[in-house]
């Protein structure tokens, strides 16, 4: 889905002597396919094409996302029907681990400050942040939380991390949080990222009440989903100084509108939700989906299976 021959994902074609390979990228196309498939490999994520052609999907087992996340594609009918879902768990980690060091350097560094006074020709010397010692809370503690965990405490950071439920011993965090400790873990915290998926649960988990919450030296970076964030409050607190800053790279609406203000507040950093999208990413995802394709064929478990009712990999 979300595919066309002239421009397919790329190594796709090993599969083309083992099964019968259909693309669509139009409505019209997917529902004429999806009368016969029984295997949906959702290179674009795209709900509403999928909404629109799913009174044909009678013979539909198993789609394959394309994403980590998985909001892009459920809707009521997918997560009631026996369709099974798996999404690209541990493609992105590593990578989105990476920016996420980046921007805290970035902050703790000030190379935003760097670069302007370089751009305007200015030689002034300023002190910085160490990262080391500093406190780091990572809500999401999925892989990409983990990943982002263990990346921080390779820095020297104290790390913790907020999840669904309470639990000790976690090799990462030491003792894992839950929601009941959020505004005491969000005070604790210098820097707080944000790796969350989309879900009822989760919808402006970020809200004025959680930045009123954090330090006013606080740095708050989004990497999960946009929807997990109220905007407004996000704008209030970062103009109010409520918090120091913050690094996005996911919105509630993307593209980010050109008249959203988050475009022009000084303390903060917009990127094109492109944090995972490392060279090869691809091809990787093609070799997820050709793995589990074998195990489909074969008759094994599948990797990835997604809880559709929660919206992620338990």
């Amino acid at each position: 889905m979300g595919a066309e021959p002239s421009d397919p994902p790329p190594g796709i074609h090993v599969i083309e002597g083992v099964v019968d390979l259909a693309y669509a990228a139009t409505i019209e196309d997917l529902t004429r396919e999806l009368a016969d498939a029984d295997v949906l490999f959702a290179w674009r994520a795209n709900r509403d094409l999928l909404l629109a052609a799913w009174p044909s999907a009678g013979a539909l087992k198993w789609i394959q996302s394309a994403s980590a996340g998985v909001d892009g594609l459920l809707f009521p009918e997918l997560v009631d029907s026996h369709v099974v879902l798996t999404n690209a768990r541990r493609i992105f980690d590593e990578a989105i681990s990476e920016y996420v060091v980046g921007l805290l350097l970035l902050f703790a560094k000030g190379l935003i400050g760097v670069l302007d006074r370089q751009r305007a020709g200015e030689w002034e010397h300023r002190d910085t942040e160490l990262l080391s010692g500093k406190r780091v809370l990572v809500v999401g503690v999925g892989p990409i939380g983990r990943s982002i965990g263990r990346a921080a405490g390779h820095l020297g950071m104290l790390v913790r991390g907020l999840g669904r439920t309470a639990r000790p011993g976690d090799a990462v965090f030491g003792t894992i949080l839950d929601p009941t400790d959020f505004r005491e873990a969000l005070a604790w915290a210098d820097y707080v990222v944000d790796a969350l998926p989309a879900t009822a649960d989760t919808y402006h988990r970020f809200d004025a009440a959680a930045f009123e919450a954090m330090n006013p030296w606080a740095r708050f970076v989004n990497i999960g989903r946009g929807s997990t964030v109220d905007e407004v409050a996000l704008v209030e607190a970062l103009r109010s100084g409520g918090i120091a800053g913050a690094a996005l790279d996911v919105f509630e609406e993307e593209p980010l509108p050109a008249d959203s203000p988050l475009w022009g507040l000084p303390n903060v950093v917009v990127s094109p939700h492109m944090s995972g999208d490392f060279a090869g990413w691809r091809e990787a995802i093609v070799e997820l989906f050709v793995e589990n394709l074998e195990r489909y064929l074969t008759g094994r478990p599948l990797k990835n299976v997604v809880d559709k009712a929660l919206g992620f990999v338990p």
